[in-house]
């Protein structure tokens, strides 16, 4: 039986893993982990609120693996400051029970490694590796077949084959409104780049903040007093969502696009954020990231040739990869574009995509299940 080692324990790679095992439990499977045994710093680290479609909400129940804390998105409202157009998405429009769920990354992270652990003793050729300097392995002497899922920040990587520095930061972190907003996403394009608001573990009047600006602006903003800092995000968001009262948890990260071309090369293959790296202007990275994860676990477990099943992980994986990336790539540029003839396409698409209901609810379907 082939050996198949995973290089990265973030949730992509314990997702792969929980695939692997939930379909074939006497897999020969080893994960390499960073971190320790212990829960305790994923428990104190990463609040920040991921976007996860109702597709990876099915695909991770599939697995026991989806947190206790989640808050479902019913409405999606999407507007463009200083010029007409807006959409409105309403789960009812794709009857289903939510268009997508905002879970905290640290309780994404150990409902997956919770889920993983009770294989431990259960399946007999499970090993996971804990305290592992994920660079220095020795790829040569791993396993049949080696998939990467280190993931990582944007700059923080290697430049891929396909790679674009936006010249964008976002903040990320929590604000407080008068107001409650239940169940409500918000999604606001700016000159400088999308303004989301979405649903917050901390009550209806709470939402997780994703403030996209240059650089040098971010850092100005970060510097604010929190007065000011509200100030400049409620002129810049409106009152759609009502008076902005408290900010908390703020931080920055820079946004790029940094992707592989070639996932596949010989026995080694890459997925999720070691894959491709997006703008979170659509909340796509980690969805594309759990889709990599469920076929290529599909594919080791159905196929029992490692060259045969990777090459068709390969051809499973084009078109929803480009689509994605595509997409994202394209929203991320033509948002922030300050030539007439693009803003006012941008206000026609939005109207438009209001009005011509089968594509508002085709575009929203790929978001939520990916490209079939």
């Amino acid at each position: 039986m082939k050996k198949i080692v995973i290089i990265g324990a973030g949730p992509v790679g314990l997702a792969c893993a929980n695939w692997i095992l939930h379909k074939q439990p006497n897999a020969h499977l080893h994960l390499y982990d960073r971190l320790s045994e212990s829960d305790e710093v994923i428990t104190q680290g990463d609040s920040r609120g991921l976007a996860v479609s109702q597709g990876s909400h099915l695909l991770l129940k599939t697995i026991h693996a989806w947190p206790n804390i989640s808050m479902p998105i019913h409405t999606i409202h999407i507007s463009h400051r200083g010029h007409f157009g807006r959409a409105v998405v309403r789960k009812e429009e794709l009857h289903q029970d939510a268009l997508g769920h905002i879970i905290r990354y640290a309780d994404i992270h150990l409902s997956l490694r919770h889920s993983l652990k009770q294989w431990l003793g259960k399946a007999p050729h499970f090993h996971w590796h804990f305290n592992q300097a994920l660079n220095e392995l020795n790829h040569d002497l791993l396993g049949d077949v080696i998939i990467h899922a280190e993931g990582g920040l944007f700059k923080q990587q290697d430049w891929q084959e396909i790679y674009r520095d936006y010249e964008q930061s976002a903040i990320v972190g929590w604000v407080k409104m008068d107001g409650e907003n239940h169940h409500m996403a918000w999604e606001r394009f700016t000159d400088e780049g999308p303004l989301a608001l979405l649903p917050n573990h901390q009550g209806a009047e709470y939402l997780n903040l994703v403030w996209c600006g240059n650089p040098e602006t971010t850092e100005r903003r970060l510097k604010l007093d929190e007065k000011s800092f509200l100030n400049e995000l409620q002129e810049s968001f409106g009152s759609r969502a009502g008076q902005f009262i408290a900010a908390g948890e703020l931080r920055s990260y820079e946004l790029g696009l940094n992707a592989r071309k070639k996932i596949i090369d010989k026995n080694e293959v890459w997925i999720g954020n070691a894959a491709q790296t997006m703008h979170p202007v659509a909340g796509q990275g980690l969805n594309l990231g759990l889709r990599d994860a469920h076929t290529l676990a599909d594919l080791l477990t159905e196929e029992s040739d490692v060259a045969l099943a990777l090459s068709k992980y390969e051809k499973a994986r084009k078109k929803d990869r480009q689509a994605t990336i595509g997409t994202t790539d394209f929203l991320a540029r033509v948002f922030t574009s300050k030539l007439k003839p693009v803003i006012w396409s941008r206000g026609i698409a939005l109207s438009s995509l209001q009005l011509l209901s089968p594509i508002k609810q085709s575009i929203t379907r790929q978001m939520m299940f990916g490209q079939r």
